[in-house]
């Protein structure tokens, strides 16, 4: 089994390589979407992969000869997304499709395993139902429609004999997570003011919205599963990855604060008093935990306190 990381270096991608040593083992190819390929702490070593550029993906491919191709090269922020529409659209459409085009010409028998998002699905989160595969995407902003379209498209190219498992994984944190996210930006303040360097306040907006969170190691060890149970499945399957649960962001804060050393205040800034476009998003992982055995193990509790002691750690060290 040989496994190819698109966008290993980003956030996720050292649990994706511990979930599949684990769960699959085999030999696990390494491919950096940035400039900084080289050594690296959980893997070793990464070489640099432009997904953008088609013929440096043929030639990757061509190369490593890999069973799977795990494709999670992306803008990961909303916001950087939002900042520069046109290059999301490069990243995640025209990569995911020199990826696909690419296995298709070089390595037909791969699958591949694309790492979408369950904010492809929008506007139907407004029904306020828990939402499976079959729910109308009806994404709202850049970093989703993006998705969105690289999503349908590989699904398309599934009926000219791409082998593809279509994950649409929603909101993960864990330590290693940088700030762009709201939970490590809720801990790096804390962190920051039990460390003596802010004031005792955090300044809050909205805080009413709800969201649907996993841990991080389980979403990784559901990308290893889909590795390890490709030859099963359909060729174009889609699997929702999703506690079930959703999360009020006023009470994940309120429980990081819970764990504080000092005594912290929020205060509202009416500056960033909008309104949810999307009061509640949650999933339903129902085929993912019926056809991949897989289902979330760490309880979110935990993941909040992993975070925090990582961002003190992160203050510390700065």
């Amino acid at each position: 089994m040989r496994v190819l990381i698109t966008g290993a270096n980003g956030f996720v991608g050292p649990y994706v390589g511990d979930a599949l040593r684990r769960i699959c083992g085999g030999e696990i190819v390494i491919a950096a979407t940035s400039k900084d390929g080289g050594p690296h702490p959980a893997f070793g070593q990464v070489e640099e992969l432009d997904v953008t550029d088609p013929a440096a993906v043929h030639d990757a491919i061509a190369r490593h000869q890999p069973t799977h191709v795990i494709h999670m090269a992306a803008v990961a922020a909303l916001g950087a997304a939002q900042a520069d529409p046109r290059n999301t659209w490069r990243i995640h459409v025209d990569g995911a499709l020199n990826v696909a085009h690419a296995i298709l010409d070089k390595a037909p028998d791969c699958w591949l395993v694309h790492v979408g998002s369950g904010l492809v699905y929008g506007e139907s989160a407004k029904t306020g139902r828990p939402l499976d595969e079959g729910t109308l995407l009806a994404p709202i902003d850049d970093y989703a429609v993006t998705k969105a379209a690289a999503d349908l498209a590989l699904g398309a190219l599934s009926r000219q004999g791409l082998k593809c498992v279509r994950m649409r994984p929603f909101n993960h944190t864990g330590p290693g997570q940088t700030e762009a996210f709201a939970v490590p930006a809720f801990a790096m303040q804390i962190a920051r003011i039990e460390a003596g360097l802010a004031p005792p306040v955090i300044r809050v907006g909205n805080l009413d919205a709800r969201r649907d969170f996993l841990d991080a190691r389980d979403i990784a060890n559901a990308y290893a599963r889909a590795v390890l149970k490709s030859r099963d499945l359909a060729p174009n399957a889609i699997f929702n990855l999703a506690s079930g649960l959703s999360w009020r962001m006023g009470d994940i804060l309120d429980r990081l604060l819970a764990r504080s050393s000092v005594k912290i205040v929020t205060e509202q800034d009416p500056l960033r008093l909008r309104p949810s476009d999307l009061p509640c998003i949650v999933g339903n992982a129902t085929r993912a935990r019926t056809l991949l055995g897989w289902a979330p193990e760490h309880p979110f509790e935990d993941t909040l306190a992993a975070v925090l002691e990582d961002c003190r750690a992160r203050v510390a060290q700065a």
